[in-house]
């Protein structure tokens, strides 16, 4: 997923993204310990999507705070 798809996503939906990440993450190591996981690199990408999707959030934490202090 791209950053600039990210970016027009809503807050619940990143959370959303998060949580299925997360839970794809956790299958994909279930997979790899099993080696039944044929593409190894989607759990690269797995994890820096999560990480886009994190980053994401906390940018929009910070602008809230710091237009909270604004005013």
């Amino acid at each position: 997923m791209k950053y600039k798809d990210i970016k027009e996503l809503s807050d619940a939906e990143l959370v959303k993204k998060v949580e299925e990440g997360r839970a794809e993450l956790f299958n994909l190591r279930f997979q790899m310990a099993t080696s039944q996981l044929d593409n190894t690199a989607r759990v690269k990408n797995v994890k820096k999507d999560i990480a886009r999707c994190l980053t994401e959030q906390r940018a929009r934490q910070i602008a809230a705070e710091k237009t909270a202090d604004e005013q």
